[in-house]
């Protein structure tokens, strides 16, 4: 079955405007802020709304770190001196209200996915089966990162139809200016040993755009 995607990532909350084209799926690889403040995650739902499709799947990125929240009070808590409880929660929201705002939007399409595997019935016929992870290695203070030395397991399996992570796996896409790759070897692992349709990723700002990829058989 044809379906047409719409793929984005690393908005940033910014004055973005969606194509008109119509799409069976949008999906959304994440940095949908770029502070994690309450308002910029209202204004990437606005956005979300504005996109020209039934179903509209994201991921939070490293810039949402309000949605990973043993990170956000972690932040919190190292706030010099006393933390403004108040104030903190007027700039970014109280635990888990990026979250709930989320969960209110699922009228308009708009799904925020946890890491895992999921299936979807599509309005045009199509099964789509996705998996879906935010985290990136780090060893920052942001949200959903791990330690490049400890890796991390990302565990899909033969079948999937998507792949869809905020970072780029090892040796693709994966190099800033002036920068060695960044991407993730146990990701370029999962991806190799399943081989997806389609794998969307974004994180790399200089590295934008597409790439279609041949796998040879005797790679290892």
């Amino acid at each position: 079955m044809a379906t047409r995607f719409l793929i984005l990532s690393d908005t940033h909350a910014t004055d973005y405007h969606p194509p008109e084209q119509h799409a069976d799926v949008a999906l959304h690889c994440g940095d949908l802020t770029q502070e994690s403040k309450i308002d910029e995650f209202r204004a990437t739902i606005e956005l979300l709304k504005a996109i020209n499709a039934p179903l509209k799947l994201i991921i939070a990125g490293n810039h949402d770190f309000t949605l990973d929240v043993p990170m956000f009070r972690q932040k919190v808590a190292e706030i010099p001196g006393p933390a403004d409880a108040e104030l903190v929660k007027k700039i970014y929201g109280d635990y888990g209200e990026a979250k709930r705002l989320f969960d209110e939007a699922r009228d308009h399409g708009i799904m925020l996915l946890d890491e895992g595997l999921y299936t979807f019935d599509l309005a045009n016929g199509a099964s789509l089966t996705i998996y879906a992870s935010p985290f990136t290695p780090s060893e920052g203070d942001w949200g959903f990162q791990y330690s490049p030395k400890e890796g991390h397991s990302f565990d899909f399996k033969d079948g999937v139809d998507i792949v869809m992570t905020h970072g780029p796996p090892h040796g693709v896409m994966d190099r800033p200016y002036s920068s060695s790759r960044v991407g993730c070897p146990d990701l370029f692992k999962s991806v190799f040993r399943t081989r997806p349709k389609l794998h969307c990723f974004g994180h790399i700002h200089e590295e934008w755009g597409a790439r279609l990829v041949t796998w040879r058989e005797n790679d290892t």
